[in-house]
């Protein structure tokens, strides 16, 4: 196994994906896996996600390439939602299979915080009273940072 990406206005299930890939996982010590949800706050009703299609994948497979060129990995999993999304529905599913936790960890650790970051996604709020774009914070840049170090 190796990569695998897929990008989809679909609502999914992240039990659902994490099973198929440790399925397809033979050999593996540890996997992995996060999942991102629509978080609930006093203002938010809901999140739309907007990509160039063929890009966004091209871009997130180069992040792939890179967790693979530092860790020892057997599969990585990246499924992106677009489209409008409610309170509570997953946004993002990242899995990493390996022979060892600590790689496992540290790589779907990597791939989020590039993803957060780097991948080319257009974030829309929706409150009760606007709409507004939503950038990368701060921290996000921060937590990339980490491996380039």
């Amino acid at each position: 196994m190796q990569a695998t990406i897929s990008i989809s206005d679909a609502v999914f299930d992240p039990g659902e994906l994490l099973a198929e890939f440790t399925k397809n996982c033979g050999g593996a010590g540890a996997i992995a896996s996060f999942t991102g949800l629509v978080r609930a706050d006093e203002m938010t009703q809901s999140l739309t996600l907007s990509h160039y299609p063929g890009f966004t994948e091209a871009r997130i497979e180069t992040i792939l390439e890179d967790a693979f060129a530092r860790w020892p990995l057997l599969g990585c999993r990246v499924h992106h939602r677009t489209g409008e999304m409610k309170i509570g529905e997953a946004i993002v599913f990242v899995a990493a299979a390996a022979k060892h936790r600590r790689d496992a960890f540290e790589a779907c650790d990597f791939v989020m915080d590039y993803l957060k970051s780097e991948a080319p996604f257009w974030k829309q709020e929706s409150t009760a009273t606007q709409t507004h774009w939503i950038e990368p914070r701060e921290a996000d840049y921060k937590d990339k940072e980490r491996w380039s170090a």
